[in-house]
């Protein structure tokens, strides 16, 4: 815990600092690229389309959520996948991208990988606008309860940045970790039920109701839907929500302090 404290007032302290990189590194993502940010919300589109297709046009399925089409049902489940799949694979491979900053002995390379996050948020909070976009164009009235995505993405964010401070620091002396991350992540989108409703598996076992609850990712889902479609609040689950902040909190412990350990090392390998 002392880890965690130490870096949080390292954040605070270096907080300019961390949002200039941030800013940086996001415009790095298109540099000589000819239509710039377009790149950036093309293959998530093209994946929502793809499902939309699929699944509502070709499969006619109905989602849980009456009166609601299955791709307004899709969007929240998706978009907040989109941000941790993207801060995932960012944060493992930012020792390597920045390894001339971390060759630097006065610079704090903590904070790369909460550099690469926020980078990564700056991407989730435009899909956050175009998402509340498509649900006024849809006819869904704002309601407050549609603050609480902020909520959830910084939930996201914590149980990511503790997962990404382990990821980078395995990265540095074993390669094929980035690859590795990459395909958990192909398979973990499935693990959640973004596409599918759980419902499908839970009517016939009961018990796989606790597999999904068990996925700390189910909570950020889950709750995106909830803030966006049914309006229900994160108290109303105290159990999930106790449960989501204990494995994030020891996550993120583990995270930095492996992280932590293996730093004197990131200079001698990169």
């Amino acid at each position: 815990m002392h880890l965690t404290l130490k870096l949080l007032r390292e954040v605070l302290t270096e907080r300019k600092l961390i949002w200039e990189l941030a800013k940086a590194d996001f415009r790095k993502r298109f540099v000589g690229s000819y239509f710039g940010m377009v790149w950036m919300f093309i293959q998530p589109i093209a994946t929502v389309l793809v499902y939309f297709f699929v699944f509502q046009l070709g499969m006619k399925a109905s989602p849980p959520v009456p009166g609601q089409p299955y791709v307004i049902w899709l969007i929240p489940g998706i978009i907040p996948w989109f941000f941790f799949s993207d801060s995932i694979s960012g944060m493992t491979g930012t020792m390597s991208e920045y390894s001339y900053l971390v060759k630097k002995m006065a610079f704090p390379i903590e904070l790369l990988p909460i550099i690469k996050l926020l980078s990564c948020f700056f991407v989730h909070f435009c899909f956050l606008v175009i998402m509340i976009g498509v649900f006024l164009i849809s006819g869904n009235m704002p309601s407050l309860c549609w603050l609480q995505i902020f909520y959830y993405s910084f939930a996201c964010s914590v149980f990511g940045l503790g997962l990404g401070y382990l990821t980078s620091s395995i990265n540095v002396f074993f390669k094929d970790m980035s690859q590795i991350v990459s395909i958990a992540l192909q398979f973990g989108m499935w693990m959640v039920p973004i596409m599918y409703w759980e419902g499908m598996f839970t009517q016939d076992h009961p018990w796989m109701e606790t597999v999904f609850k068990l996925n700390p990712l189910y909570y950020i889902v889950a709750g995106y839907r909830d803030s966006m479609l049914t309006g229900d609040l994160f108290i109303e689950r105290p159990m999930n929500t106790l449960y989501f902040w204990c494995v994030s909190i020891l996550m993120l412990y583990i995270g930095i302090k492996i992280f932590m350990r293996l730093r004197p090392h990131f200079s001698d390998v990169l």
